[in-house]
């Protein structure tokens, strides 16, 4: 990595903010153990992709959605589901639905608190474009958490109808910030669907790696790894 090129820097959302790097499932996962929820973990990976296409197919978030509502609407597709597996009471959906939701909120809040003095630190030295795949409310999320007026742009996969892993949506933003796919850095999670791709599109890397999806990425190396935000700034501020 050539830290004196960057001159822009891109940010994924979810995962990279407001987990601190780990996969949302692993939150979920702990955040239903918190709340009594005792299944196999296997049976809560299923759950959990059900969820996942439920929302891509069918429009539940709306643009006003916050995060804490986005929780509450996926909590309830997930334990529904759950429940008709016959693997939970029916009339625990909406409670516990509403109790993991609260959970994952506080967890989404107090990384995104953390992530704020990183990102105070960056906006004064870097223009800032965000890059997400997310459902169409991504902007009410920022505001929600007061960060959105970090980001010159948002660059948000429902809005532009590009997703990743394509590439393309890092080109978005490359160009949202006028420079030169070299002289940006982009900050991910998500191994297969921000670092390849974002340096398919000749972007430079920061991988924020936390416990992952599968155990392949858990495996994965790669020479710019982080294991926090702020050992991302430090190696900014170093060179």
């Amino acid at each position: 990595m050539d830290v004196k090129k960057i001159k822009g820097i891109i940010f994924d959302y979810g995962g990279t903010i407001d987990t601190g790097g780990d996969h949302w499932s692993e939150v979920i996962w702990a955040a239903w153990q918190q709340a009594g929820v005792k299944v196999d973990k296997e049976v809560f990976r299923e759950v959990y992709v059900y969820a996942e296409r439920e929302l891509a197919r069918t429009l539940h978030i709306l643009p006003h959605h916050n995060f804490h509502d986005l929780l509450d609407i996926k909590m309830q597709i997930e334990l529904q589901r759950l429940a008709e597996l016959g693997q939970f009471p029916p009339e625990q959906v909406e409670p516990t639905a509403k109790r993991v939701a609260e959970i994952c909120y506080a967890s989404a809040k107090a990384s995104v608190e953390r992530a704020k003095s990183v990102l105070d630190v960056l906006a004064k030295r870097y223009p800032m474009v965000l890059v997400s795949n997310f459902y169409g409310n991504v902007e009410t999320v920022l505001k929600d958490f007061g960060i959105d007026g970090y980001f010159k742009k948002i660059i948000e996969s429902a809005v532009v109808g590009v997703r990743k892993p394509d590439p393309k949506i890092f080109t978005l933003g490359v160009e949202a910030l006028g420079f030169k796919p070299e002289e940006v850095l982009v900050f991910g999670d998500s191994y297969s669907k921000d670092i390849i791709p974002a340096e398919k599109a000749g972007c430079q890397v920061m991988w924020i790696k936390g416990k992952g999806w599968t155990k392949e990425e858990d495996d994965t190396f790669h020479p710019n790894i982080i294991r926090s935000l702020d050992e991302g700034l430090g190696v900014l501020l170093d060179a």
